[in-house]
């Protein structure tokens, strides 16, 4: 069995049909920053295009996401930030949205002190999984996938240090549309696919017990 995953999609959505595994995926996975700031009916939009290609959706807000998309989620039953869900037996999906402060004074952030507890509280709360997957908006400081253009790293420390001591089995990413990359900390495969309006996407698969992910573009 496999999943898709993605992110970044700031209400873009004409690429959703050409993604060849989507429609058969057990879920779709969407790793935060759904809209511009968005509205309710913004998210709806957005959720719906998804929907139309596949209709099992977990999804969780950037920091570009404001209150109102992370309660539609929540009204949906979609919402994984700050949660574990069962994707497969014995295999969990943690998440943790939003970003550290940016220089563009985005609805979604926060500090890093407060990313890092989420991370570690909402941990806390996956040790039943034997593998687990976990979807972070920021990704890792000092990373393949956190670079601007001018080479600047950006990420969040306290996302590094989490993955450093959890080393969970896939760490799905984002934020930096650039930085579209894979990397490894520790024995953790850590992707950003980059916006969806790019064509970036992730396939993570289950066999034999064992899990696996993959960067692949339309």
């Amino acid at each position: 069995m496999y999943w898709i995953a993605f992110g970044d999609i700031h209400e873009s959505t004409v690429m959703l049909e050409s993604i060849p595994e989507l429609a058969g995926a057990e879920a779709v996975i969407i790793t935060g920053d759904i809209t511009n700031r968005g509205s309710r009916e913004s998210v709806e939009s957005v959720i719906r295009a998804v929907e139309a290609v596949n209709p099992r959706i977990l999804a969780q807000p950037g920091n570009m996401d404001t209150e109102a998309v992370q309660g539609y989620l929540c009204e949906r039953d979609m919402d994984i930030h700050l949660k574990v869900r069962e994707l497969a037996p014995g295999v969990g999906l943690m998440g943790v949205g939003l970003s550290t402060p940016t220089p563009f004074g985005t609805p979604g952030e926060v500090p890093e002190e407060t990313l890092g507890k989420w991370l570690d509280e909402t941990h806390a709360a996956a040790a039943g999984f034997d593998r687990l997957v976990v979807a972070i908006h920021e990704p890792p400081r000092n990373s393949k996938l956190d670079m601007i253009g001018a080479g600047q790293h950006v990420g969040s420390a306290a996302v590094r240090a989490f993955i450093e001591r959890a080393q969970p089995d896939v760490v799905l990413t984002g934020h930096i549309h650039e930085s579209r990359a894979v990397d490894m900390i520790g024995n953790t495969p850590v992707i950003n696919p980059g916006m969806l309006a790019g064509g970036g996407y992730i396939r993570i698969e289950l066999a034999d017990g064992e899990l696996s992910a993959e960067l692949l573009s339309v």
